[in-house]
């Protein structure tokens, strides 16, 4: 998180708390990926609670350079395959898929490049003012180009998708991030990724919406079948 380490594993605690409860709510395959981001925002914030009191304790280089690493191979890499992905599983309607499905590739794409880009250049976390930021070699004009198409697919496939209330968590994403250029360009991933942590509540709602509507589906197909018996039984 963007300000302490206490701030980063009290968020991490709850974010545990929060993904384990979405967990609960899933009734079929497809939602695991979707439903597992609490949890994936949970093992982010853990790690800049690390991160942080590495950074501020002398002999723990080894750490500091782990965590930040780990940070952002989950932020800029896991991260633009796993929106795609995990609204692509859920996602029902064809013409959705197929668009969906190109999105997907180019999150695969600025994965293999921010992986080659973080394997060349490398990553060095510094704490800037109450704030982390992630810094590296990358030119600033490939590194603009980069975040564009990040955006692209962290934000696109939510307003892509028909499932109730993703659409709301892509218009919070959008916002959150505006938030975070206008204020905190520096520190933009871990601002970021602190504010959609945030949102792992709506993804939890969202989840328990579809689950709810799972039983309530089952319950009317199961009275119809009742029903349908009942009156073979009579004739």
């Amino acid at each position: 998180m963007c300000f302490s380490a206490s701030a980063s594993l009290t968020a991490g605690v709850l974010l545990t708390f929060v993904g384990t409860e979405t967990i609960k709510k899933v009734h079929k395959p497809q939602q695991i990926v979707f439903a597992v981001i609490p949890v994936f925002f949970a093992l982010q914030q853990f790690t800049e609670g690390v991160l942080w009191l590495s950074m501020t304790r002398a002999g723990f280089a080894g750490v500091e350079a782990a965590a930040s690493y780990f940070f952002v191979i989950m932020a800029q890499i896991i991260w633009p395959v796993m929106i795609p992905l995990s609204v692509l599983l859920l996602e029902e309607n064809k013409t959705r898929k197929r668009i969906l499905y190109a999105l997907l590739a180019v999150g695969a794409a600025i994965c293999f490049y921010n992986l080659y880009s973080l394997v060349l250049h490398g990553i060095h976390a510094v704490i800037s003012g109450r704030h982390i930021a992630y810094q590296s070699n990358v030119p600033d004009t490939l590194d603009k180009k980069a975040l564009f198409f990040y955006l692209a697919v962290t934000v696109v496939p939510l307003f892509v998708s028909g499932i109730k209330r993703v659409p709301i968590l892509g218009v919070l994403m959008v916002l959150s991030f505006a938030i975070s250029a206008v204020f905190y360009m520096q520190c933009l991933t871990s601002v970021w990724c602190f504010f959609a942590a945030v949102m792992s509540f709506v993804v939890f709602y969202i989840v328990r919406d579809a689950h709810s509507q799972f039983h309530f589906d089952r319950i009317g197909k199961n009275y119809g079948v009742r029903q349908t018996r009942a009156a073979a039984r009579i004739v």
